[in-house]
């Protein structure tokens, strides 16, 4: 669903509700820029140097290109996890977003963003609009715009805080402008009885009228101001079009103007903060700013009729799921977006990694890398990896079952590759499948001994080629190493140690899909299930690939959207998930995300893992 700066305020409760209710949010970012490819520093012979950057190297330059790049456009997924009907499913509700850079000029904040020639180039080959982010983008402020505009809207309001001209002696027109002034005024006081309760300032001789062409300028207005401000504090001053009206000092009244100044200016902050809602509804942020009578518009902006006490409750019932609920944010190769996302929506960046990842794991306790999930024991090589291929090669994957909401159909029948909402749909169907199947097949399990996985990609492949393979198999590997070898897991001693007794089975139906086959799949299987080998088949193969050179990929084919990794190491063996698949995919108090929870793929850094959070227990529910 297409989201822009017209439809946004009446779809806010609707995305916030999203939000709450999923079970995870993908992300995706299209940016006007990104850090440009240091080159490798020469590696020493003796290994102690290997020429990689260090993590914290990639982090000040991926920092320094956030602070100097704008983001354009944004997709959001909310996946909710259907478990009461009688078949579980994920249901996907996809959006996308373009991001205006531009600052309402009455705020007074300017913003400073900048073009990188390579990513516009990029952007245009792959049908982005250049105009789009400027006529149909949603607006944003960060939390530190949002606050300096505050401030210097409150000022406005305190005319205490004008400073004064000086009005040179040489200045004699602007000193005879004063005293005129200043006898209008006394002549107005003076009166018993004057003929109006106020006192309207103009130019020497001309009428005040407000279609007047000719009045009074700025300056001349700023002189009023500052002589009634400091001679006549029984008066205040209202600026007019053309005149400046002066009238007797009423507390009450000032009172309510300023009220009225402050209500306004929250009206216009709650707009301008636009996009950041649906950030902080994601952080456990503050929600109180939300305007619920910004959500009587139409889809094109117009102003409708809504029972708001009605939206006042619905608003009110969703802040209270999101102050209680920690929102699992999924990414494929999350860092760049993640330090993007930081600096664009909640502040300046630390000058640490270290910073970084602390403050990222207490914002979100639970952050998913799609790319790490992919790449997990990769070792030292840099293994294929693209998002588009592995979501390809995932597709035909029957259970979980994914279905996109109805009223979410944009990308149902056609792919649009490059397109922010889009790809982070694809994501959030990689996280589905691809822990569902790694869950299954027990890799994941710490005390195992595990050969290195080349690519997500060829395993998959493989799996189909090999599904039914037996040792008599002309096509397994005939090399020792590849042989035949006995399947275990860490939970076996585990195992050995419980009282004998066998809990019954879980229920197994047969789901049909696309394929010419039809498989059977258990319905949420109890762990030692999930970790057994498929039927029939106590033994699992471990398989090779071709040696050569792995052509290394990021998100996209080009390095404005993510960072190259390849670094032209040479494949290793693999290990193959199991054919068994469950469900739904691992919850999120699972052990599973222990090991794959909280860790950013970083390739081309020597510690090629950005961990998030190395020590704390999960927390998610």
């Amino acid at each position: 669903m297409d989201v822009d700066k017209n439809c946004f305020q009446s779809l806010l409760l609707d995305i916030l509700t999203a939000i709450s209710k999923a079970h995870f949010v993908s992300i995706d970012f299209e940016f006007s820029g990104i850090s440009s490819r240091q080159p490798f520093k020469p590696a020493t012979l003796d290994g102690a140097d290997t020429g990689k950057q260090t993590l914290q190297e990639r982090y000040e330059e991926t920092k320094e290109a956030a602070e100097r790049y704008q983001i354009l456009q944004i997709g959001l997924t909310c996946v909710e996890e259907n478990v009461d009907d009688e078949c579980p499913k994920y249901i996907t509700r996809p959006y996308n977003f373009f991001l205006n850079p531009v600052i309402q000029e009455r705020l007074d904040v300017e913003r400073i963003f900048s073009y990188q020639s390579g990513a516009v180039d990029f952007l245009l080959r792959n049908g982005f609009r250049m105009e789009a982010p400027f006529t149909l983008g949603v607006p944003y402020l960060s939390r530190d715009e949002e606050m300096l505009a505050r401030v210097l809207g409150t000022a406005r309001g305190d005319r205490s805080n004008v400073a004064d001209i000086a009005v040179l002696p040489t200045d004699i027109e602007s000193l005879e402008f004063m005293e005129r002034v200043r006898g209008e005024i006394e002549v107005w006081k003076a009166a018993e009885t004057p003929q109006y309760d106020f006192l309207n300032i103009a130019l020497a001789g001309q009428a005040v009228e407000p279609t007047n062409e000719r009045g009074l300028n700025n300056f001349h207005k700023r002189l009023v101001h500052q002589l009634v401000r400091s001679d006549y504090p029984d008066l205040v001053t209202i600026s007019r079009p053309n005149f400046i009206q002066i009238v007797a000092y009423d507390k009450e009244r000032e009172d309510a103007i300023k009220r009225s100044r402050l209500s306004k200016l929250e009206e216009q902050l709650s707009r301008q903060v636009g996009f950041r809602w649906l950030v902080e509804a994601m952080v456990q942020g503050d929600l109180s700013g939300v305007d619920a009578r910004n959500f009587a518009r139409s889809k094109d902006g117009e102003p409708v009729f809504v029972d708001l006490d009605e939206v006042n409750k619905q608003l009110e019932d969703v802040k209270s799921v999101l102050r209680e609920k920690p929102t699992v944010l999924v990414g494929h190769n999350l860092f760049t977006d993640l330090v993007n996302f930081y600096r664009c929506f909640l502040g300046p960046l630390p000058p640490r990694v270290k910073d970084f990842q602390r403050d990222m794991n207490r914002i979100f306790p639970m952050i998913i890398d799609t790319k790490y999930l992919a790449t997990h024991n990769c070792g030292s090589i840099n293994p294929k990896s693209s998002l588009g291929e592995i979501e390809t090669e995932l597709r035909s994957q029957i259970v979980p079952l994914i279905a996109t909401h109805p009223d979410h159909p944009k990308y149902a029948f056609s792919a649009a590759a490059h397109e922010a909402g889009y790809d982070s749909l694809l994501t959030a169907n990689v996280l589905i499948r691809l822990s569902t199947k790694l869950e299954a097949s027990g890799t994941w399990v710490e005390g195992v001994e595990q050969p290195r996985v080349v690519s997500v990609l060829e395993a998959l492949r493989l799996m189909a080629s090999s599904s039914d393979a037996d040792d008599e198999n002309p096509s397994a590997p005939e090399s020792s190493e590849q042989s035949r070898t006995q399947w275990t897991t860490a939970r076996k001693k585990k195992t050995r140690s419980k009282k004998k007794g066998a809990k019954p089975a879980a229920k197994t139906r047969t789901l049909t899909g696309s394929s010419s086959s039809s498989a059977n799949f258990s319905f949420r299987p109890t762990p030692a299930q999930r970790l057994a080998p498929p039927p029939g088949s106590p033994t699992r193969q471990r398989h090779t690939v071709a040696k050569g050179r792995i052509a290394s990929s990021f998100v996209h084919v080009s390095q404005y959207d993510v960072l190259p990794e390849d670094d032209g190491e040479k494949p290793q063996r693999m290990f193959l998930p199991a054919h068994d698949t469950t469900t739904l995919m691992p919850p999120f108090t699972s052990d599973f995300w222990r090991v794959y929870g909280n860790k950013l793929r970083v390739f081309g850094t020597v510690e090629g893992v950005c961990d998030l959070n190395p020590k704390r227990p999960l927390s998610i529910g």
